[in-house]
């Protein structure tokens, strides 16, 4: 579709949204056909229609047609976007449409960039399969160890053990292949190869740390080949070497000196090591067209060199028949199938006095970078045509065909040459090749230098892949813009291998090498090991031969090779890691794309909800999940989306921070005018959320008014046994100072609901006063536990002793008695009962009886009395009013819209009892931290005005209260 065109009789037709289109030309595509949708009548305007045509109808005439119509053009109207969306055209990115497009270049970014009018804007040459993929990890997998290193595996290890040598290595790099295949078939693929594939399916954090380690790896890896390249080119023309070195052979049996190697000097390996590395920057800094143009240059000589190596093994019997290499014989095949293990020196040769012993783990460790070199390709994913096809293709062909020429050498090396012969000639491809050495000393050096291009090459590019996430700022001094070349990561990563050349000894490089390339390997198979085991919708992988279970294997084979490496390795590479995950997670800044630990967090929370199931959860399993009522009795200063105070009376609500709360407010008016509002409301409670470092959600709700949202978010709001179980206001403490007249009715309202719906009820007077977490009180925790709550009340004073502004504080209970002789045995009875629950606490009882056996002369020197014979006063009137309201109406009494019964004896039975309750705090708890007292429900039938009357009496005076009301269900348990 990317061809097509819309043939409209108009020049320009302008559409909803701004955008303008132009006429059609003569190359373009028959796409879909679209005509008006409405018929109008010829009184209006002429008919509009758009049409896509067949190329063959488009002919010189139209050109003409198409002019004729810019009159008419203005009075048409585009009916693309009649359904309130873009049209299909645009969203399919039909370019000769619009001069602007949407073209998002990565999940981070969507901005909208420039396009050239009615042509593709032209881009860089892509690589296809061949080029881009197979040929890089061609290169770097037949390496320096190859050559050099491979007939001294097989006569130190034997044929059996290097044959599972081989294949133990090589079932780990193909299995790694089949993951890689997998997670770079599943979507579009920006370069970075296997740092964009692990951050994408691991997050930011884990594709960082295995993405830096990976990119340490590949640079210390070019280390490797060039020093490679250096020794072969010293061995074979010892006369350019500066500096002088030799290493005696020791037969290992009878340990008399046998004969004696020259070795190149450590001085001349990095001198010329050092000139390599510079010249091939040189030629990385000439950008990748260069770098494709000298790449077979460097590849047919190392497969011309195969051959002759081949060659000269079949040709050897007649050859070489008196140094050692005997021709491909039985014999010498059976006497090379165990392994002989030895010591040697750091050069590598037999001697019983080295320091090195070797064992098949240390063979593991050096031969394992002759099979890495599988991420060549996709560490130059940018510069692909098809991702999708190249990376599977070409990594597994790579894979499988130096898989199975190691393990066809194998059987050559040791079936033609002796065991000292083996172990004895470093470069023993170079002595039996045909027709002369020189041809193997070329492909050597032309191979190692090859595969050092490509490790320079593709290093650089994943380390400006990473900067240009922008995760880490420190980072951003190797950010690129697209298609330009990353000159100063290539800087610094030939800085990273000239400091390893400077070691200059291939034996130490190789297993540092090795744990950062397993480290990768293992990280690749895990991401697909997860996202195939989420099976999430959007993992749709073109690649089908995989499986979670080869993943798995894949990745455990990676932590095994690791460990039988060297355990101290290990520890490094993976303390490395998690250095940088711990730094990127402190520094780093959240990457905006999804990752498959989101999707196994949820898979979890999903099973976790099922597992709970729709029963009511053990006492001993109970948590509160407290709904935090935002909304003030008032307004609060502008952006400020909630009290400063009640995130932190939400944490004094959990253990060690552990649980959920839920910020809800509400915002009045129709859904459909304020939907924007309430999501940038949101997104401001969500940021006050993260801010005070609460562990919650936010939620906003459009209703009508306060009592119609909160009667729908106590229904609706949570799911399963996950719903909020305790709801948190604050106590309106200005509604009479403000005179905020609507106040009681929502007030008594919100209790009720909380009653009916089941939720317990904490209400927070003097929020203004909660302390933060860093201001520490004195004194007590008091409890006037009046009523039975299910021991909610006992719970919250233990939890607000787990918090350090509460820690100092000591727990009272005050329990009331109705009669003296009941106070010891009510006393003994707590006592046992807290001990039972295993909460320290001082048990108070006092005696308070009934109201009727107290005279107004028994209060009057009371400190509430003030408050009580004022509130006695504003009943008495309120109560007169709605008689006179009722008579003239000849109504019976109505409140808040709905009939009341009022029981005038009952109201003054409810005022002492307030009374009474109220002077009794102040006589005890004046001087307490906090005081929690049992909120009596709300009369029925009586007015919402007469229970803020009785509220107000409890609260006066009183600093710091909550009044807790529970639910009918104990929330602590005397079992374990």
């Amino acid at each position: 579709m990317e061809n097509g065109d819309i043939e409209s009789q108009e020049e320009e037709l302008p559409s909803q949204t701004g955008r303008r289109y132009r006429p059609v030309d003569a190359h373009d595509r028959p796409v879909l056909e679209m005509s008006s949708m409405e018929s109008r009548s010829s009184a209006d305007a002429p008919q509009s229609a758009l049409k896509i045509k067949a190329n063959s109808e488009l002919n010189a005439g139209e050109s003409s047609s198409s002019d004729n119509a810019r009159a008419s053009g203005s009075q048409t109207e585009s009916k693309l976007e009649l359904f309130g969306f873009d049209s299909l055209v645009n969203i399919l990115g039909l370019k000769s449409m619009t001069e602007e497009q949407a073209a998002p270049s990565s999940p981070r970014d969507g901005e909208d960039v420039a396009i050239t009018h009615g042509r593709a804007k032209p881009t860089d040459v892509k690589l296809g399969t061949v080029m881009g993929v197979f040929v890089p990890c061609l290169q770097n997998i037949l390496g320096i160890i190859y050559y050099i290193r491979f007939s001294w595996i097989v006569g130190m290890a034997g044929i059996g053990e290097s044959l599972l040598l081989v294949s133990f290595c090589g079932l780990c790099t193909f299995l790694t292949s089949i993951s890689l295949s997998a997670i770079a078939t599943n979507g579009a693929m920006k370069g970075g190869g296997p740092y964009y594939l692990i951050g994408r399916a691991l997050g930011p954090e884990v594709g960082v740390s295995i993405g830096l380690c990976f990119f340490l790896g590949n640079a210390v890896a070019g280390s490797l080949y060039v020093l490679g390249a250096v020794e072969t080119f010293l061995d074979a023309v010892p006369g350019a070497g500066i500096f002088r070195g030799s290493v005696t052979s020791v037969n290992a049996t009878s340990g008399v000196p046998d004969s004696i190697i020259v070795s190149p000097s450590l001085h001349d390996l990095q001198v010329y090591g050092i000139v390599v590395t510079i010249l091939l920057c040189f030629i990385v800094f000439g950008g990748v067209k260069l770098i494709n143009r000298v790449a077979p240059a460097f590849l047919l000589p190392v497969i011309f060199s195969l051959f002759c190596i081949f060659i000269g093994i079949f040709r050897s019997k007649n050859d070489y028949p008196s140094t050692g290499v005997t021709g491909l014989s039985a014999t010498t095949f059976k006497d090379n199938w165990s392994s002989d293990y030895q010591r040697t020196n750091n050069a590598g040769v037999p001697d019983p006095d080295g320091k090195i012993y070797w064992n098949f783990n240390g063979l593991v460790g050096l031969f394992f970078p002759a099979v890495t070199g599988i991420m060549a390709g996709s560490n130059r994913s940018a510069s692909l045509k098809d991702t999708q096809r190249s990376i599977p293709i070409g990594t597994l062909a790579a894979t499988l065909s130096t898989s199975a020429l190691y393990l066809i050498t194998v059987l050559l090396f040791g079936a033609f040459a002796t065991r000292e012969k083996l172990l004895k000639d470093r470069l023993l491809t170079a002595t039996v090749a045909w027709p002369v050495p020189a041809i193997i000393y070329v492909g050597i050096i032309l191979s190692t230098l090859g595969a050092a291009l490509q490790s320079l090459t593709g290093a650089p590019r994943l380390l400006a892949a990473i900067a240009n996430d922008d995760i880490l700022p420190i980072l951003k001094y190797f950010k690129v813009a697209e298609g330009n070349e990353p000159y100063i990561a290539t800087l610094f990563t030939a800085f990273i291998c000239t400091a390893c050349v400077v070691i200059g000894n291939l034996d130490l490089i190789t297993p540092t090498i090795t744990m950062f390339f397993l480290l990768c390997y293992a990280g690749v198979n895990l991401s697909c090991f997860l996202l195939d085991l989420l099976d999430a919708p959007s993992w749709r992988p073109r690649w089908k031969f995989h499986h979670w279970s080869l993943s798995l294997l894949g990745a455990s084979l990676c932590i095994v090779i690791m460990f039988l490496i060297s355990w101290s390795f290990t520890v490094v590479s993976l303390a490395l890691a998690s250095l940088i995950y711990y730094y990127v997670s402190l520094k780093g800044k959240a990457g905006d794309w999804g990752d498959g630990f989101k999707s196994a967090y949820f898979q979890l929370a999903l099973r976790s909800l099922r597992s709970l199931g729709a029963n009511q959860v053990h006492p001993k399993n109970w948590y509160p999940i407290p709904l935090i009522f935002c909304r003030p009795w008032g307004k609060l200063p502008e952006n400020v989306p909630c009290h400063p105070k009640l995130a932190d009376f939400a944490n004094c609500m959990k253990k060690k921070g552990r649980g959920m709360s839920i910020f809800v407010s509400i915002l009045d008016g129709d859904y459909h005018e304020c939907a924007e509002d309430a999501k940038t409301a949101c997104r401001q409670l969500d940021t006050y959320i993260e801010y005070k470092r609460c562990e919650g959600v936010a939620e906003i709700v459009v209703a009508p008014n306060m009592s119609e949202g909160f009667r729908g978010i106590v229904q609706t709001m949570g799911l399963g046994n996950l719903k909020p179980n305790i709801v948190v206001v604050r106590y309106p403490e200005i509604w009479r100072r403000e005179n905020l007249t609507e106040i009681p009715a929502t007030f008594v309202g919100i209790i009720n609901d909380c009653i009916v719906a089941n939720k317990a009820v904490v209400i927070v007077k003097g929020l203004d006063e909660w302390p933060n977490e860093y201001q520490r009180q004195y004194g007590t925790i008091d409890l006037y536990w009046i009523v039975r709550d299910g021991g909610l009340m006992l719970l919250l004073s233990q939890l607000l002793l787990t918090k350090e502004s509460f820690e100092s504080c000591k727990i009272q209970v005050f329990c009331i008695a109705e009669e003296d002789a009941e106070v010891e045995e009510l006393k003994a009875d707590v006592k046992k009962f807290l001990y039972d629950l295993r909460m320290q606490a001082e048990v108070i009882v006092i005696t308070m009886k009934s109201w009727e056996a107290h005279v107004e002369g028994g209060t009057q020197q009371d400190d509430s009395m003030e408050a009580f014979t004022g509130a006695q006063r504003r009943i008495a009137g309120y109560l007169k009013e709605m008689k006179d309201k009722a008579q003239r109406d000849g109504t019976q009494l109505m409140a808040d819209g709905k009939p009341v019964v009022v029981n005038e004896q009952q109201v003054e039975k409810f005022l002492y009892t307030t009374l009474k309750l109220n002077s009794t705090i102040l006589r005890y708890s004046r001087m307490a931290a906090v005081v929690l007292v049992s909120l009596p429900p709300p009369p029925v039938c009586h007015p919402a005005y007469f229970y803020m009357e009785y509220m107000d009496l409890l609260v006066e005076n009183v600093p710091r209260l909550l009044m807790v009301r529970g639910y009918r269900r104990d929330v602590v348990t005397l079992f374990t």
